[in-house]
């Protein structure tokens, strides 16, 4: 067997996504320190995608130098951009970093069924003495969508601190409890029988009818399609309590049960 260098992996990485409406340099740094305070270790060297999908119609021109600047001196790893505008193609390639395109929703891998109809129309004279018609063939592509539904992900284990769980393409159904420091994915609902100590992130593709159901509530962090509460701004009513997660006008909701 010949000896490899390396190997290839597909993995799934939490990153801060900045979704950027304006920027206005006089007050980015500020607007942006306020929501670090909220959790200064969770935002602590995290990669950063900024994205403009949210930009307002009449921004005309964006520093993106000075954009980059301002959020390495907050400590933020930049990877990259997301959702550009073509007014912005070329500033953005100028950069360096990586540039990719809007988020999609849910259930986008659909495989296509395609099926080939062919109709053979003859138009034969039972005179055997006229001379035969050629043979018109006409061919019909149907394609038809077909939802491939994978089985929820069952984690019957509890998931210890520096581990992370995805469950991609489906739900995750975790029966233990999430330790601090752990972190568990899917792109669909999440359930926990057991005490959430971790994080946890719903939906993840853009699917922003994803819930996440909690036995014990403890959680350092919640999202629901990239949206996310931190635990500094739970109700103190939900701690340690059964509740159901979900997004409602764009902000994510706790409910208990």
């Amino acid at each position: 067997m010949l000896d490899i260098d390396f190997q290839l992996k597909g993995s799934t990485v939490t990153v801060v996504v900045l979704e950027l409406i304006r920027f206005n340099p006089s007050t980015f740094i500020e607007q942006v320190n306020e929501k670090i305070s909220q959790a200064p270790h969770f935002f602590l060297d995290s990669p950063l995608l900024i994205s403009l999908e949210k930009l307002a119609v009449d921004i005309e021109f964006i520093d993106f130098n000075l954009l980059l600047s301002h959020c390495r001196k907050m400590n933020f790893q930049v990877i990259g951009f997301k959702a550009a505008s073509e007014q912005f193609i070329n500033a953005i390639k100028a950069t360096n970093l990586v540039l990719l395109p809007a988020s999609n929703t849910r259930a986008k891998s659909q495989p296509l069924e395609v099926g080939i109809i062919q109709e053979i129309e003859k138009n034969s004279s039972s005179d055997s003495n006229e001379p035969s018609v050629a043979t018109e063939v006409i061919i019909k592509t149907l394609v038809k969508e077909r939802l491939i539904q994978r089985e929820s992900k069952v984690i019957t284990r509890p998931i210890r601190s520096g581990q992370q769980v995805y469950a991609e393409g489906a739900d995750l159904i975790v029966l233990s409890q999430v330790s601090e420091g752990a972190e568990v994915l899917a792109d669909g609902n999440i359930h926990i029988y057991g005490a959430l100590r971790g994080r946890a992130l719903a939906g993840v593709r853009g699917d922003e009818s994803a819930r996440i159901i909690c036995q014990n509530m403890d959680a350092e962090l919640v999202s629901i399609a990239g949206n996310f509460i931190l635990s500094d701004a739970f109700d103190a009513s939900i701690r340690n309590q059964s509740v159901h997660i979900h997004l409602q006008d764009g902000r994510v909701k706790i409910d208990s049960l």
